[in-house]
């Protein structure tokens, strides 16, 4: 697995689409072969993942928004994984 780093900006992978589906009450990446059904951990993530917040952007504002620290390694640890299964691309 690669390291990510902290000065890394993401974003959702040509070909595929985040959305939040209704009838499963669940966030799911979409793509033309199917569809991945997200923990709300990953969820998190890679809305946080528009192309203009990079890495550690992306970590402060989980922080923030559940008040609590700590995050980075996860969040890192999540992306690369997200990267090797092309969901996500670096700039």
């Amino acid at each position: 697995m690669s390291a990510i780093a902290s000065t890394q900006v993401p974003r959702i992978a040509n070909g595929y689409r985040l959305q939040f589906e209704d009838a499963q009450d669940i966030w799911v990446l979409l793509y033309p072969e199917g569809m991945v059904k997200l923990n709300p951990s990953a969820a998190q993530i890679l809305q946080r993942c528009d192309g203009k917040a990079n890495v550690q952007d992306i970590v402060d504002q989980l922080e923030r928004a559940f008040e609590t620290s700590g995050l980075s390694d996860d969040v890192q640890g999540f992306l690369a994984i997200a990267h090797e299964q092309h969901w996500i691309t670096l700039g």
